[in-house]
């Protein structure tokens, strides 16, 4: 039997900033919720208003610190243990998705370990956006709305109106992402090579392609220690371009970002508040994610087919 009742829409503590953006697109008031602490650092959260027989969704991104995704765990499990009808997690930026197959001897696979996680604690189902493998949808037992940034970014890359135009990706991993961009504007893609000896270390970078008096456009997912994105800059701007803007769907932005991406050639870091920005910089332009998610938190709560809200 479907639940009609209106959705309940809940929010994790470090990502109410978004979940009140997405409830103010939906139409809706954010549930009420809280969290109280120990004074040894442990934690409950318990929620304020009943969710019996409802379709609840939690809003929690699981960036640093780990609070975030225990937080979004327990919040599952007591809203499993209040007899909520359906419950969906809905994690604009997945932490641990860089860990999605076992690519050197005796490591963990942390997506693995997060999505066991999460039907563990009760999920119905998973909402999220950009993940940084597309296989990890297979992780899970129950459905999988994986969203792209890309209807976000398209129509703004076409409101630039940029003669030239080209996309890059900054790995080969990256090139099935850079190539929906390319098909939809039409335009030609180029390719960064890279190796690396260790984690956010880049030994060596050429790019595949010819950006001589191009306007390029840098596809990626996640933008962490902005060392690949400030360095394929650098390589295109070296090989003759005209410019070089970089898309990143996750602003991560750790260590030496600011530094790197305030002291390199990009003319705009164009990103979303999948996660807070960690600085301000009149390079950085963020737009929002929310009304993409409450569109398609509206559309799974009455059954619809979300098909629509998807370029790939």
């Amino acid at each position: 039997m479907y639940d009609h009742s209106p959705a309940k829409i809940f929010s994790g503590t470090s990502t109410r900033y978004l979940s009140e953006k997405i409830c103010k697109s939906f139409g809706t008031d954010l549930g009420k919720s809280n969290l109280n602490r120990f004074s040894d650092g442990e934690f409950v959260v318990s929620y304020d208003e009943t969710v019996r027989g409802r379709y609840v969704f939690i809003i929690q991104s699981t960036f640093s610190p780990v609070d975030n995704l225990f937080e979004l765990l327990l919040m599952i499990d007591a809203a499993r243990r209040a007899s909520a009808y359906k419950i969906v997690a809905v994690i604009p930026y997945f932490g641990f998705a860089r860990q999605d197959r076992k690519d050197q001897p005796r490591v963990a696979i942390g997506a693995k370990l997060i999505a066991n996680l999460l039907i563990a604690a009760g999920i119905d189902r998973l909402m999220t956006m950009e993940l940084h493998a597309d296989q990890i949808q297979g992780f899970f037992d129950v459905p999988v709305d994986h969203l792209y940034s890309s209807s976000i970014f398209i129509p703004y890359l076409k409101g630039l109106n940029l003669d030239n135009l080209v996309i890059a990706s900054p790995d080969v991993g990256g090139t099935k992402r850079a190539n929906v961009y390319s098909r939809h504007l039409k335009t030609d893609m180029v390719i960064c090579h890279k190796t690396r000896k260790k984690a956010n270390v880049i030994d060596e970078m050429t790019v595949i392609g010819d950006v001589r008096d191009k306007n390029v456009v840098i596809i990626d997912d996640i933008v962490d220690t902005a060392g690949t994105m400030t360095k394929a800059a650098e390589l295109m701007m070296n090989a003759g371009a005209r410019s070089v803007r970089a898309i990143a769907t996750h602003p991560v932005l750790s260590g030496p970002a600011q530094e790197r991406i305030e002291n390199s050639p990009l003319l705009e870091l164009i990103t979303t508040d999948s996660i807070p920005l960690a600085f301000e910089s009149s390079k950085i332009r963020a737009v929002t994610v929310a009304d993409i998610f409450a569109d398609v938190i509206r559309k799974v709560h009455n059954y619809q087919s979300i098909s629509s809200n998807f370029i790939t």
